[in-house]
């Protein structure tokens, strides 16, 4: 059955979690006055409908319907998950949590986006206190994993739970503060590097851009997959924590700071830094700035993934549970009719697998079948476990066809059939489609080798026998065209 959303407040932030919310396969119910509210999230959703489907290696699930309704009540309706996103103001978040209460079920989740009321200002007056806990995300929120959730303080059960696991499901990592605080832990964290940019360029030490190359090009980069204390152990060397923290604690009492003292924000100090950031940023407009955002953060994410780090771990992870239960994580006996093609990929065409002409390049079709033919190999049982023991097989022919165009976003299937199974040699012919519009074909010979002679050898009498099961069957299939064709033969 498919799961209600509500989104009350359909700004920036709103309108990121509609996107989430959807594209993870979620009816979405929006209430937001503003007339241009349509508008604005069907922009922010295109956006994510570009670049959230990259994150994972398995297409995500079918997208969600989404709808605007006329007030409060409509839109909380048979939700489980109510995110408030209004502004930052107590007494309309005050006024819009009654509301919400007054109409929606006792047992859904009532999320705050807010950045910097605790949960115990937000509940003041409430009918149901313990329904409303603050999960305050990060922008994009169809990209950034995070979510700090704030419950009452402690307050632990069911709703808790349930928020966490609703949370995780959508791909994101909900960090679980037990003490509530003014700003919560991120928002600190940045407040602390704000104050101290505002008196950068206050005095005229550096300007907007400089501070921003600071970040982006150094430890903002580092933060990005080990956070602040793992980087700083590591900056220890093999000595450690320790050794940093009495090598560069006395540091502290140094006059490197100006955390306790805040600039005067007055108009010259305001016009300063708008002025600085016009000129680092104004020849792109808002959307450009998104978009390139989006494309660096799904790239270094994809990059973390490829590492099992950091975000990149939670991104597999997220896709492990998408491949779950599907046909995708089947072993060779659970595939009760051997007689067709295997499904071996299910995936979206990520914004960084295009080339200079605007569709796949090449290196990436040759990826995409090495996919397919590794997901065979682990459905026979050639499994890491069983290359961890000293088998494998190793490529030593391939063909590609490039039959017609794949563009990013494209949901691309491939389906492998064996065309040869037979002791130490394995013939694998895959087929690509988007949809029923086939784009490439992919031949390829493999040998199964010993890793530790590395020479031709005998697979395991259970992979053996589970690649001729496949092998005699798919005999029984017309011989597709293009077998065996070799490069410049007449068409």
């Amino acid at each position: 059955m498919t799961k209600i959303a509500a989104i009350i407040g359909g700004g920036v932030i709103g309108g990121g979690w509609a996107a989430r919310f959807a594209l993870n396969g979620w009816q979405v119910q929006v209430f937001d006055p503003d007339p241009q509210a349509e508008r604005k999230i069907a922009e922010v959703l295109a956006n994510a409908r570009r670049s959230m489907p990259g994150l994972t290696d398995v297409a995500l699930p079918a997208e969600g319907g989404l709808r605007f309704c006329t007030s409060i009540a409509e839109a909380v309706e048979g939700a489980v998950w109510i995110q408030e996103s209004v502004p930052e103001r107590l007494e309309v978040k005050h006024s819009t949590l009654a509301e919400i209460q007054a109409a929606c079920d006792a047992q859904a989740v009532i999320g705050s986006s807010t950045s910097g009321f605790k949960p115990s200002e937000l509940r003041a007056g409430s009918t149901r206190p313990d329904q409303i806990m603050v999960t305050h995300p990060f922008n994009p929120v169809y990209l950034l994993p995070l979510v700090e959730l704030v419950p009452a303080e402690g307050q632990d059960g069911p709703l808790v739970d349930r928020a966490k696991e609703l949370l995780t499901g959508l791909g994101m990592y909900p960090l679980h503060l037990r003490k509530e605080i003014d700003a919560h832990v991120a928002d600190r964290l940045l407040e602390a590097v704000w104050r101290e940019s505002l008196w950068l360029v206050k005095d005229g030490i550096a300007t907007t851009e400089e501070i921003d190359d600071a970040i982006r090009y150094g430890f903002g980069i580092r933060w990005a997959q080990m956070g602040l204390f793992e980087t700083y152990r590591v900056a220890g060397g093999e000595a450690g924590m320790k050794h940093f923290m009495s090598q560069f604690g006395p540091a502290l009492k140094w006059p490197w700071t100006k955390l306790m003292d805040v600039p005067d924000f007055d108009e010259t100090l305001v016009d300063l830094i708008a002025g600085q950031s016009d000129a680092q940023s104004g020849a792109y407009g808002i959307r450009d700035l998104e978009r390139i955002r989006d494309n660096n953060l799904v790239a270094m994410m994809r990059a973390l993934k490829q590492q099992d780090w950091g975000a990149g771990r939670l991104m597999k992870q997220h896709e492990a549970a998408l491949r779950a239960g599907t046909v995708l994580e089947a072993r060779a006996a659970d595939i009760d009719d051997p007689s067709q093609p295997v499904p071996t990929v299910h995936r979206a065409v990520p914004l960084d697998w295009t080339d200079y002409n605007g569709h796949m390049t090449e290196a990436k079709y040759l990826q995409a079948f090495a996919d397919a033919t590794d997901r065979f190999m682990e459905l026979i049982g050639c499994d890491a476990a069983y290359i961890d023991s000293g088998g494998s097989f190793f490529t030593a022919e391939t063909h590609i066809r490039h039959v017609d165009e794949v563009h990013a976003g494209a949901v691309i299937d491939i389906r492998t059939r064996v065309l040869l199974g037979a002791g130490k040699k394995m013939h694998l012919w895959h087929e690509m489609y988007e949809g029923d519009r086939l784009l490439a074909t992919g031949e390829h010979f493999l040998l199964h080798v010993s890793l530790e002679t590395r020479k031709p050898s005998d697979p395991s009498p259970k992979i053996a026998a589970a690649l001729t099961r496949f092998a005699q069957a798919h005999a029984a299939l017309p011989m597709p065209e293009g077998v065996g064709r070799f490069v410049g033969a007449p068409r």
